[in-house]
């Protein structure tokens, strides 16, 4: 069958690259849990309670869309291994009298493959890539917000396509006195509308998560910790021992616990400037080599605003071959509007 093999590779490397590591190969879109903002690659890549104020995190937990989102715009660019990059466009906007409603886009490039048929033959190059179209909305109810968007979903991989329209439905609880946010997220549930191969029964990649962040009071420092992973039992690759006296490989209820978690701190220097720091224990155990970590699993940035301008950057390391790396600029539209209108 022609372009078998190149098909092959490109699963097998998407499985590779998935925030899953050696767990994946299973699912459909698995980009859809890489971060594809800079506050969420350097948290640990996933935190579904911390960005009332960030319009990026709409892909975390769409019951943190608020009207503070307003004629926000966003881009985010996330520069990945072998030259794989993707770009999120956000945008949120007061629709009559319905409240805010916040929009994304993500696209993923893999770039140019070389094709070749099963005996061989030069085909030609082709390319692969991966898009999300979001829309969210979300309703206030005092200290509870409640939230939904649906996203189209397309992967394009030579001549092999998937789409689907999948929902994250979320909640929210903000502390009505103290600096503090519970939340759940469960993402990417929905239905498929083509698969890659009509013989291949892929699964969605759902996810229920679970949130907690707080900010003690007369601390610069706000906390997260986030669950993910909690709908599965296959999280933990281990290879059988050979040991004859019984011992086992298999890690205990520990590493089962500390693998869906996945810890975040900020920094809150000042109004205009803030350090990120995050750790994903299931990143660092799964990419790191058996002498060397590389720092996998860990994950730094900042965050600074310059009038209407919000700058962040973040980096998060993968590997000892190195990491990915997260630019984003975040304007105000309606201040900038109404800075060229006095002028």
């Amino acid at each position: 069958m022609k372009m078998q093999k190149l098909t092959s590779f490109l699963l097998l490397f998407m499985a590779a690259f998935s925030s899953y590591g050696q767990i994946g190969g299973e699912r459909v879109f698995e980009f859809l849990n890489v971060p594809n903002n800079a506050r969420l690659s350097a948290l640990g890549g996933t935190n579904i309670t911390s960005g009332w104020d960030d319009l990026t995190q709409l892909s975390s937990n769409p019951a943190l869309i608020n009207q503070n989102w307003e004629k926000q715009a966003a881009i985010s660019y996330l520069g990945y291994f072998a030259d794989i990059n993707s770009t999120s466009v956000s945008y949120a906007e007061n629709i009559k009298q319905t409240g805010t409603w916040a929009f994304n886009l993500t696209y993923f490039n893999y770039g140019k493959v070389d094709s070749y048929d099963d005996q061989g033959a030069y085909l030609g190059e082709v390319s692969a890539k991966d898009y999300a179209l979001s829309v969210g909305y979300a309703m206030q109810f005092g200290a509870f917000s409640a939230g939904a968007t649906a996203k189209v979903v397309v992967s394009d991989l030579a001549a092999y396509q998937a789409s689907g329209l999948l929902f994250d439905l979320g909640g929210g609880f903000k502390h009505p006195e103290k600096d503090m946010t519970f939340g759940l997220a469960i993402k990417n549930i929905g239905f498929l509308f083509s698969e890659f191969d009509e013989n291949r029964n892929s699964r969605l990649p759902l996810d229920v998560q679970l949130g907690f962040t707080y900010k003690p009071e007369f601390m610069p420092l706000r906390f997260s910790l986030t669950t993910k992973n909690t709908v599965r039992d296959d999280l933990v690759y281990f290879e059988a021992s050979n040991d004859p006296f019984g011992g086992s490989n298999e890690p205990g209820i520990g590493e089962e616990i500390f693998r869906r978690l996945v810890i975040g701190t900020e920094f809150l220097i000042s109004p205009n400037f803030q350090l990120r720091l995050g750790y994903n224990h299931l990143l660092r155990q799964e990419l790191k080599l058996e002498n060397a970590t590389g720092g996998a699993g860990l994950s730094f940035g900042f965050m600074f605003k310059v009038k209407r301008f919000e700058f962040a950057y973040s980096r998060a390391l993968y590997h000892v071959a190195g990491g990915s790396n997260t630019f984003q600029l975040v304007v105000n539209t309606s201040e900038l509007l109404k800075k060229n209108t006095n002028d």
